[in-house]
């Protein structure tokens, strides 16, 4: 427990200044303080317990169900643009916020994804989510969407090459393997 809290005293600080914040709002009556609360935190933190479960079953489904070896052979190492048209498909399909793509980057790293993959997968669901792209369309137009998109999309694989490049020369490892 002692090493918990001293690998986690950062947080722990940032845990506990938040919460003195919060009093201090609630006793001195500080409407910016008790607004940050009540319509911010308490909306993500209801959004989170509603989002997390059903996309941790996912991924615990996901997990069992998928062979590492059609994953590590569909968007492992040697799977060049497929791979990456993969990615994007599967970051296209999906809905929900950005904090719900990493725990199935992490599963999919762990089957045999590679990273430039995983930063392609990431990419794609930060910009290119169907549900997202359909309320651009709607109010910047669909000249403007598929121009971004068609900007875009080199964008984050470029950035997946140089970051895939980047960790394989630092011998990355995800820590608790």
């Amino acid at each position: 427990m002692k090493s918990f809290i001293k690998d986690q005293i950062a947080n722990i600080t940032i845990i506990i200044t938040f919460m003195m914040f919060i009093l201090f709002s609630y006793v001195f009556n500080y409407t910016p303080g008790t607004k940050i609360f009540e319509d911010n935190f308490l909306q993500f933190i209801e959004e989170m317990m509603m989002f997390l479960p059903l996309m941790f079953l996912l991924i615990g489904l996901f997990d069992v169900w998928a062979p590492k070896e059609k994953i590590e052979r569909h968007i492992g190492s040697d799977s060049g643009i497929k791979g990456a048209v993969w990615m994007i498909l599967l970051a296209m399909l999906q809905a929900g916020p950005l904090y719900g793509a990493f725990p199935v980057s992490y599963v999919l790293y762990k089957k045999g994804a590679s990273i430039r993959n995983i930063f392609i997968y990431l990419g794609a669901f930060s910009t290119l989510k169907i549900p997202m792209l359909s309320f651009e369309i709607g109010f910047l137009g669909l000249k403007f969407s598929l121009l971004r998109t068609i900007l875009t999309i080199p964008v984050f694989i470029i950035i997946a090459i140089i970051m895939d490049n980047y960790l394989k020369t630092r011998n990355f490892q995800i820590k608790g393997e």
